[in-house]
């Protein structure tokens, strides 16, 4: 049953549930809730995981009262205002709408879920009026000054228009990383390093660059014997005329991300591996800029970086207001539709168009398409929750 939320700004106390007490979690979630307890109000009040050892160990390191193996059960007692889910991609769909039904917000880790189809049952699952409860997704390298301060120039158009860009995951993992038995399948991670890893990267260029239209791409298995990718390339076309080229790769010993964008006053590059900082990013000017306009440029302003942190920030105080978080809803799905849409034209050959995988394309109900040679094999089997 669908419970419904209160609507508008909230001022008390934010209860807060972690669902999956695994690295993430113990990293990243509960680092970044701890920092903001006290700018926002905010108590974790229970902990979620199947494995009873693992959530009871994880709420003892943390101070959190009460331990939980069953969601459903924790969503009735507990009524938390936010639920941050940190476990595999298979169960997200699940436990989101569960979450949203159950009156709460959701912070879901990325990668989102495993198919365009289980994205928009979540976001119909999402409350109709003002004051939500909504999902996000998360995509903390949108967040931070770096690339609020990049967004800016580039909608503003203060370096003429954008032309050309380059979007590099190139990280390297061996046969020991994908010896756990979950790796590289795409029923437990929902991808290879475009969905698991890349995602970030192309999250962050959608964000600076606005709507793609199409795209073109190849993929292989070159080194790792895994259902899915070890690597892609891909061709993008963005409604604004820019294009860009994509790299995805768990092959590259040097490891890096990088992003560079050509626009037509100005270069700028971002290159770091997880994270980013002011220092991170460079603007180039075209000859001729005037020297006081390219300082202007490079001037970030105080140095946020790229976390949770970061965008648990930004949500917490669209929580409070009642309004639409970054990162959910169609500005969530974007990134996930590109991954789809990348999968498509890899395995098919085909130039996919933006909105063109809808219901009834097969990879709209999963992102490997049933396409020969990459689609699990029939009988394959599936694995059990590995948190």
């Amino acid at each position: 049953m669908f419970v419904t939320p209160s609507h508008g700004s909230h001022r008390g106390t934010v209860r807060v549930a972690i669902v999956g007490t695994g690295a993430i979690a113990r990293g990243s979630h509960l680092s970044a809730l701890t920092a903001l307890a006290a700018e926002h109000p905010l108590e974790i009040v229970a902990a979620v995981d199947v494995d009873v050892t693992a959530v009871r160990a994880f709420c003892a390191d943390a101070g959190i009262a009460r331990p939980y193996t069953d969601l459903d059960r924790m969503l009735a007692e507990q009524r938390p205002d936010l639920v941050v889910i940190g476990t595999p991609p298979r169960f997200h769909r699940d436990q989101t709408v569960a979450a949203l039904r159950a009156g709460a917000w959701v912070w879901c880790e990325k990668p989102p879920c495993p198919s365009l189809e289980d994205f928009d049952a979540i976001e119909a699952a999402e409350g109709t009026g003002d004051g939500g409860p909504y999902a996000a997704i998360v995509f903390q390298h949108r967040f931070g000054s770096g690339s609020r301060h990049v967004r800016e120039l580039l909608a503003g158009q203060a370096m003429g228009r954008a032309l050309v860009a380059h979007c590099q995951t190139t990280w390297y993992r061996d046969e020991a990383y994908y010896s756990v038995p979950w790796r590289g399948r795409w029923s437990s991670e929902g991808g290879g390093p475009a969905m698991g890893h890349g995602i970030h990267q192309m999250d962050l260029l959608l964000d600076l660059l606005g709507p793609w239209s199409e795209i073109r791409a190849m993929a292989g298995r070159l080194v790792h014997d895994v259902e899915t990718e070890d690597v892609s390339t891909a061709l993008v076309r963005f409604e604004n005329g820019a294009m860009a080229t994509v790299v995805n790769s768990v092959l590259s010993p040097d490891e890096v991300s990088r992003i560079r964008i050509d626009c037509e006053r100005a270069t700028v590059e971002l290159t770091h591996l997880y994270g980013h900082r002011n220092a991170d990013w460079r603007i180039t000017p075209a000859p001729g800029v005037p020297t006081a306009e390219a300082a202007a440029w490079n001037d970030f302003g105080p140095d946020v970086p790229s976390s949770h942190e970061a965008q648990l920030r930004g949500l917490l105080d669209d929580f409070r207001a009642g309004r639409r978080p970054r990162s959910s809803g169609a500005d969530g799905r974007k990134s996930l539709e590109l991954v789809a849409a990348l999968y498509k034209a890899a395995f098919t050959g085909e130039t996919v168009r933006a909105g063109g995988i809808r219901p009834g394309d097969p990879y709209y109900s999963a992102l490997h398409g049933d396409a020969p040679g990459w689609a699990p094999e029939p009988g394959a089997p599936t694995m059990e929750d590995p948190a």
